[in-house]
């Protein structure tokens, strides 16, 4: 008997590298909408980060330190270059400036909490100093932006130290954002603002174009402070080499540099994508510029952007850093993300509020929509009670104190007394990528690429 050809449909399943389904869905939001995304948290795309870095731990040619018996020592101190009165704490490990607007009242005072617990610093953010944090937080830094919304000449005099912000990791070249939905009366009394209206900062300082400028503005801080603070200037990583030299130059007492694994409350996804360079490339560029002008041990240089762990703290400290400032972490540590939430003795689902605004616990980025299902990104006066000073305090101060054991159990394993003693000559790559980004050996060779063989 005769039988047909079997015809089969051929139906490719093969997804376009250059147009895959986040591509396509991009694509199709934009043609719907004409909008382009604004969220909250860092960058998502895979980036050389630290985790490309490893220690050489002491063995033969290194003696190890008991960490049972034997003391390493994490005492840090910032500012020490023209300042009356440098920052002293007690780790490397600070807390960055997330402002209040951004974050709840109660989520500042425990921010202030936690830090002098353990004997470290936080920073105000935009919007200007709440009560709450001042009296909470034995060493506050009061960073100076754009935007000077809620800067007060008295509030600098009361802070610890200035940050002169002239950029953020995920969005160097862009102003800040905070939409009318978290402007709430208190935070657009203090920003004096209209109530319920979109917040858009400037993305540049008003009063000067370049260093030389910068340099008259430092003056005029350390003038109205009797040049008791340290003066931070902060830049979002890019051309680092080029910013450190100039902020040097300009008369800053301690360097920020922020990568592009940073957070923020509220930006365009674009900016938090593809603008900026990863922390691993910033800190080598950063600690170069300051080599080059025999500024090292001088000027201190404080890295943030991605900092997760203590062996990111470890790691920073080796390629050169002073101290390190967590932000995204920090928020982790008090709940963000979390499927429940802790208010009055016990714990409470979050699920419902997560799909409420499209989300779900451990991939929600909308903190700008202040609706944080555990209360911690929002001003709503019912959801900020999700998050009590004290729990959150409790939890931070934990994550903190983690960080620390782990920075100096790494130190010890590589024969330090001193988390500063930590050098680039304890770090290998393991990616050709962070190799040459980090100017570091490749594992198992002494080959530095960019460097020769």
């Amino acid at each position: 008997m005769e039988t047909k050809p079997v015809h089969f449909k051929n139906v490719s399943r093969e997804e376009s590298y250059g147009y895959d389904r986040k591509t396509l869905d991009y694509i199709r939001n934009a043609a719907a909408h004409g909008l382009y995304e604004i969220r909250g948290m860092g960058a998502k795309r895979k980036l050389p980060n630290f985790d490309d870095l490893v220690f050489l731990g002491a063995s033969m040619s290194r003696y190890p330190l008991e960490g049972y018996r034997e003391k390493c020592l994490t005492k840090t101190l910032l500012g020490t270059r023209f300042a009356k009165k440098p920052i002293e704490l007690e780790i490397p490990i600070t807390i960055a400036g997330m402002s209040f607007g951004s974050l709840s009242a109660n989520v500042k005072e425990a921010l202030g909490r936690a830090a002098t617990e353990m004997g470290t610093s936080t920073t105000t953010g935009d919007g200007g100093m709440t009560q709450e944090e001042r009296q909470s937080s034995k060493t506050l830094i009061y960073q100076c932006l754009p935007s000077r919304y809620g800067f007060n000449p008295d509030d600098v005099r009361r802070a610890d130290a200035i940050e002169v912000v002239i950029g953020q990791g995920a969005k160097p070249g862009g102003g800040g954002m905070l939409l009318g939905q978290k402007v709430s009366p208190r935070v657009a009394g203090m920003r004096t603002l209209p109530e319920g209206i979109d917040q858009r900062s400037a993305c540049r300082h008003p009063d000067w174009t370049g260093p030389d400028d910068l340099a008259i503005k430092i003056q005029e801080l350390r003038e109205i402070t009797d040049w008791e603070k340290p003066i931070y200037v902060k830049v979002g990583a890019t051309r680092t080499f080029h910013d450190v030299k100039l902020a040097v130059h300009s008369g800053a007492d301690v360097i920020v540099v922020d990568g592009m694994q940073g957070g923020t409350a509220a930006t365009q996804t674009c900016f938090i994508e593809h603008i900026g360079i990863p922390t691993l490339a910033a800190v080598r560029q950063a600690v170069n510029a300051l080599e080059d002008l025999d500024m090292i041990g001088k000027v201190q240089l404080v890295v943030s952007g991605g900092i997760r762990t203590g062996a990111d703290v470890a790691k920073a400290l080796a390629m050169g850093a002073d101290a390190v400032a967590i932000g995204q972490g920090v928020l982790v540590a008090l709940g963000c993300n979390g499927e429940t939430y802790y208010q009055n003795g016990t714990l409470h689902s979050a699920e419902a509020d997560y799909t409420a605004i499209g989300a779900a616990a451990g991939f929600c980025h909308h903190c700008h929509t202040g609706k944080c299902p555990v209360g911690i990104t929002t001003q709503d006066a019912i959801l900020e009670q999700r998050l009590s000073p004290e729990v959150g305090a409790k939890h931070l101060r934990n994550y903190l104190k983690t960080l620390n054991m782990e920075l100096t159990t790494i130190a010890r394993a590589c024969g330090k007394q001193n988390v500063h003693h930590l050098e680039r000559e304890d770090l290998v790559a393991l990616t050709i990528e962070a190799a040459a980004m980090a100017g570091l050996p490749l594992a198992g060779t002494n080959w530095i690429p960019g460097q020769g063989f």
